[in-house]
């Protein structure tokens, strides 16, 4: 074999090693066929649960809201004169759009360094991790999906200022999430992935 051949076969092998599938599960809106396209996403949402005791159509109702289950989700880019990019309107990044900051505390404080946005039980022990700490701030239970929303947005300290009141748009979207995670709960026990 010729030496460029060897080195393209390795080029393509490393390549193929690299490249992660960041796409949303093909029916976001039926929680059976999402872990069933993704088992891996439901073993991530049971080590969230039995670590933190978040209900599992919570976590999956959230991950919904914030990027569809799109694993490199990001924030799109603000222009400025409508042609000149300026950045993006915030740091928030994969599964649960966690900002830089809080991530740096999750990974100092239990994650580790390797914890990544982007990998699944990464992203769900983060969420697990911040909605136990919700709990301990604010008062709201794990089960009320609509306030860990609203806590889970705005930050604890915002939550408990209550500057979600002023936000209807927001009130509106936190109420989809709790009915979607009602939602997700029958499906889940329909097809006894639970």
């Amino acid at each position: 074999m010729s030496k460029l051949f060897r080195a393209m076969i390795l080029l393509v092998l490393v390549a193929g090693c690299g490249s992660r599938e960041f796409s949303a599960p093909r029916e976001i809106d039926n929680a059976c066929s999402i872990v069933r396209q993704h088992p891996d996403y439901l073993r991530a949402f049971r080590a969230a649960e039995r670590n933190w005791g978040v209900p599992i159509p919570t976590l999956m109702a959230i991950i919904y809201q914030e990027s569809k289950f799109i694993g490199n989700n990001r924030p799109p880019h603000q222009y400025a004169l409508g042609i000149i990019p300026t950045g993006r309107q915030s740091s928030a990044y994969g599964f649960s759009q966690a900002l830089d900051g809080t991530w740096e505390e999750y990974q100092d404080r239990h994650g580790g360094r390797r914890a990544r946005r982007d990998d699944i039980g990464d992203a769900t022990d983060f969420m697990g991790w911040y909605m136990e700490q919700t709990v301990t701030e604010t008062g709201v239970a794990l089960s009320d999906t609509r306030n860990q929303y609203l806590a889970y947005h705005e930050g604890r300290s915002g939550y408990n200022r209550g500057t979600y009141r002023s936000k209807a748009w927001l009130m509106r979207i936190a109420g989809e999430v709790a009915d979607r995670a009602a939602m997700y709960d029958a499906q889940l026990s329909s097809c006894n992935r639970r």
